[in-house]
C-alpha cells in the first residue's frame, strides 16, 4: 500500500488483485454467496477512496480489516431489511401431463404414416424448415415434399376421423 501511495501503479494493480482474494476469503464465511461479491466490490471502492489515510508505519492488515468489518456491518444490516418471502414446501408447479400426452399421440400418429411423409411433416410443419430445406435435408424433390405432407396429413385427418376416441 505505501508504494500505491507513491504512485506506483503495479504495485496498486497487485494490491487490489490480492485484497479481492483476502476479502472474498474473509466474507465466504460471513455472507450468503450471493452477497459476497457486492461486499467485496464496496470494500475494494471505499480502499480506493481513502487509500490517502494509511498510516505506512501501521499494519496494513489492520486497517482493511476495520474497512471490512464496517462493510460487513453494513451488508448485514441491509440484508436483515431486504423482504423475504418463505416458500411453502407444497409449491404449485405446473402439469406438463398434457404436453407429454400430446407429443405422445403425435409421435404415435407419425409413426402410422410412411417414413418419408413422417419426415416432411417434422421438417415442415412442425420444426418450420421451409420446403426448400427439407427437399435438402430428405433428398426429396421440393414437389415430392408437398406431396408427402399432403398425403401424410390427409391420411392423419382420416385415421382421426375414423378413431376420435383415440386422440
Amino acid at each position: 500500500m505505501a508504494a500505491a501511495q507513491d504512485g506506483n501503479a503495479t504495485a496498486y494493480r497487485r494490491l487490489l488483485s490480492e485484497v479481492d482474494a483476502w476479502l472474498r476469503r474473509y466474507y465466504s464465511r460471513r455472507l450468503p454467496p450471493s452477497a459476497i461479491d457486492d461486499v467485496v466490490q464496496d470494500v475494494l471502492v471505499a480502499v480506493h477512496e481513502k487509500r490517502h489515510t494509511y498510516d505506512p508505519n501501521r499494519p496494513f492488515i489492520a486497517w482493511l480489516t476495520a474497512i471490512a468489518r464496517y462493510k460487513w456491518i453494513d451488508a448485514i444490516r441491509s440484508l436483515r431489511s431486504r423482504a423475504t418471502v418463505t416458500l411453502e414446501d407444497d409449491v404449485a408447479a405446473p402439469s406438463h401431463e398434457n404436453s407429454v400426452t400430446s407429443a405422445w399421440s403425435l409421435e404415435k400418429l407419425l409413426g402410422t404414416l410412411k417414413p418419408a411423409q413422417a419426415e416432411v411433416i417434422r421438417l415442415v410443419r412442425l420444426e418450420g424448415h421451409s420446403i426448400e430445406e427439407a427437399s435438402l435435408a430428405t433428398g426429396q424433390s421440393a414437389t415430392l415434399v408437398k406431396v408427402n405432407i399432403h398425403r401424410g396429413l390427409k391420411r392423419l385427418a382420416a385415421l382421426l376421423r375414423n378413431h376420435p376416441d383415440e386422440q
